[in-house]
């Protein structure tokens, strides 16, 4: 797009030009230029695998580009690590949070240092007031790390990534365990630093985040640069419009979403409506009642929780990370063992039953770390869909290894499933974090699965793939699974859930119907200022 005389005029704050990155069978960035200005919110949008995560690693110091340059105010840098990255004035906050939860606010802050230099505690606060003072922000410094809620580590990690004097900052998806609150919070935070003439890369994957809070879109696509809207015509446009272009630019031109069905586009953005499956003259599938559980260190233990789900009935589970929501997924998977209380499933109770026998029962637990628990990375696709019957029929036959019917499961459900894979040979994790989530959705749901946890399904996700997580949610429910959903995402509760929950401090302090005004009373429970 043509730039006005007035874009012309701006030195960018950094700029990247011709940047190209490869990795062993994928391009996962193809001559990118970009230019980002001072005084500016600029939005970075694309799917799983655009390039986002790869460009941002390089500004960052972690990668190096293959081929093209950076350029800071006109001048041309070699980032060759975090700490250069830094010293350059680019800070950047990542998805999870990086602070050490055992030392306080200004511990944190002056970690890293010059080895040769005394460790200076009254410099170090003078700059912490100032930065505080600039963001609007209220925060002990002698606090620790840990005792703070994300959306106060967040503050710190801003503050952390201007801490040399920044002149860019990086924000990826920096609203993923945010409360609405604590939306709104940053909405007002990154506006002050906008105004003080730093240069913000927002990246997220949620429109509307990107209309209210950018002055500029750009949209990766398979590693490309595929196009802008200027801070003009984003000042012009409404959300809907700004919303179709950049799906249009994101999906090409027949973005419509073709592995998500019709009825769940025309469902999206709606508050959900009571499913006719959902018969409370049946017995509920699974009843809980009182269950507790040990705290380990650094964690909230389940306090005497107690709630129902119905076949056809999807129950969501809000609340700010780290209030006892995996916990409450890990006790009733039986991955973690109740100190009291009753799980039963009809009429069997399994509170004391393993994971294997629980899902010989027909439940199905799908976690939110993807990589680390949910996955071998090193393993192929195919292995990995049949992790969980290992020794059992097709699979196996008195201990031995039946490959061709492991790799024709594995191609049944790539297709079924539409896993972008190169083959069902292909180690899992090289895959996006999309089509991982695919393969655990194909491996976890079938014809035997009575009762699904969906533990953050759409969490670090691109459009389409929540898209397709959450058809896939709805079309169990519609088929008649009891569903769990947990999420941050107060907006997915919504438009996915019958009733929902809210966690605090281990405790499960309400459930609501969803009905008009309910996040209202959602947001005070989260904050531990009503219960239902």
């Amino acid at each position: 797009m043509a730039m006005t005389g007035q874009d012309r005029a701006v030195v960018p704050a950094v700029a990247v030009e011709g940047i190209t990155k490869h990795f062993p069978g994928v391009l996962a960035n193809d001559d990118i230029s970009l230019t980002f200005n001072p005084g500016e919110i600029h939005v970075l949008l694309g799917e799983n695998g655009a390039g986002k995560s790869t460009l941002i690693a390089i500004l960052a110091g972690m990668q190096q580009p293959d081929a093209g340059r950076i350029r800071l105010a006109e001048k041309t840098v070699r980032l060759t690590s975090p700490r250069e990255s830094l010293a350059h004035g680019i800070g950047t906050v990542f998805q999870h949070v990086l602070l050490v939860p055992s030392l306080t606010v200004i511990e944190n802050l002056m970690l890293g240092g010059p080895w040769r230099r005394r460790l200076d505690r009254a410099s170090a606060l003078a700059r912490f007031g100032e930065l505080s003072r600039i963001l609007a922000v209220s925060l002990d410094p002698d606090a620790l790390v840990g005792r703070l809620s994300l959306g106060e580590q967040q503050q710190v990690e801003i503050i952390r990534a201007l801490w040399q004097g920044g002149r860019v900052l990086i924000l990826d998806e920096p609203t993923s365990m945010l409360t609405p609150a604590g939306v709104r919070e940053l909405g007002q935070v990154m506006r002050r630093l906008r105004d003080q003439g730093v240069a913000i890369i927002f990246i997220t994957h949620k429109l509307k985040e990107a209309y209210e809070f950018g002055d500029r879109i750009s949209v990766l696509r398979l590693g490309r640069t595929v196009g802008e809207i200027t801070k003009a015509r984003l000042a012009a446009m409404s959300e809907q419009q700004a919303t179709d272009e950049v799906i249009h630019l994101m999906f090409g031109p027949s973005a419509t979403g073709q592995t998500v069905d019709a009825e769940t586009m025309a469902h999206e953005g709606q508050r959900r409506r009571r499913a006719t499956a959902v018969d409370r003259g049946q017995s509920p599938f699974l009843t809980v009642h009182g269950l507790s559980t040990t705290a380990q260190p650094g964690e909230s233990a389940l306090r005497d929780v107690t709630f129902e789900v119905w076949p056809g009935e999807i129950l969501g589970i809000a609340g700010v990370d780290g209030n006892g929501q995996k916990q409450l997924a890990e006790a009733l998977a039986g991955q973690r063992p109740a100190a009291s209380g009753v799980v039963a499933l009809r009429n069997t109770q399994i509170t004391h039953l393993n994971v294997a026998a629980r899902r010989r029962l027909g439940l199905r637990y799908i976690t939110d770390e993807r990589v680390g628990e949910g996955i071998v990375a090193t393993h192929s696709l195919a292995t990995n869909l049949v992790l969980k019957e290992i020794g059992r029929a097709p699979f196996w036959w008195r201990g031995i290894t039946r490959w061709d019917n492991i790799h024709a499961h594995a191609r049944e459900k790539i297709a079924t499933h539409d896993i972008r894979t190169p083959s069902e040979h292909t180690p899992i994790g090289r895959l996006s974090g999309g089509n991982i989530q695919k393969a655990l959705l194909a491996r976890e749901l079938s014809t035997q699965t009575g009762v699904v946890i969906f533990n953050k399904p759409t969490y670090g996700l691109d459009l389409h793939n929540i898209r397709t997580a959450r058809a896939a949610i709805l079309r169990g429910a519609k088929a008649g699974l009891a569903t769990i959903l947990i999420s941050t995402e107060l907006d997915e509760l919504v438009e996915l859930c019958d009733r929902i929950g809210v966690m605090y401090q281990g405790r499960l302090s309400g459930i609501v119907e969803n009905v008009e005004g309910a996040e209202i009373q959602i947001g005070l429970m989260m904050t531990g200022a009503a219960a239902a």
